[in-house]
């Protein structure tokens, strides 16, 4: 039986000399290893085979009957490291807080736990008959929020 504190040791050793950073390791029921990697300017596949010759040569014979599967985090899924906010400054990025609200915006800053999103709300202002559109920073803790995840742009 493998466990997920060695896969995570040989990860991290493979990722000491690269310029990707770990996601995640986790172990399905139907015995699939599933490494998820990224790196600020997207993961290519070539270093997603390396890594997976990495693993099967360092995991050897202990990797009986699982099946190995490393590639990226996919796009438009929940963040989950740090990391990866710090990679989306400057994008949009949607939101669901803890009350179940979303919320659409750019990521502005990361700062430990705390990032801050700039949004588009309407607001009466003094002086105004109708509401306008004015940008308000709005501040939220990752641990504190369902997700954030960046939103694809068409336009």
């Amino acid at each position: 039986m493998i466990e997920k504190t060695v896969v995570k040791t040989f990860v991290e050793e493979w990722l000491a000399n690269n310029d990707y950073f770990l996601v995640d390791v986790t172990f399905t029921p139907d015995d699939r290893i599933v490494v998820e990697i990224d790196h600020a300017d997207g993961v290519w596949i070539e270093d997603c085979a390396e890594l997976s010759r990495f693993l099967q040569d360092k995991l050897g014979e202990e990797l009986g009957n699982y099946e190995l599967e490393v590639g990226s985090a996919g796009i438009g899924q929940p963040f989950k490291v740090p990391q990866q906010y710090t990679n989306h400054i400057g994008k949009e990025v949607e939101v669901l807080d803890a009350d179940g609200k979303k919320v659409q915006g750019v990521l502005k800053t990361v700062d430990g736990a705390d990032f801050t999103v700039a949004v588009k709300e309407k607001q009466k202002l003094e002086g105004k008959k109708r509401p306008v559109m004015v940008e308000v920073d709005k501040t939220f803790n990752m641990n504190n929020i369902k997700y954030t995840k960046y939103l694809l742009s068409f336009k």
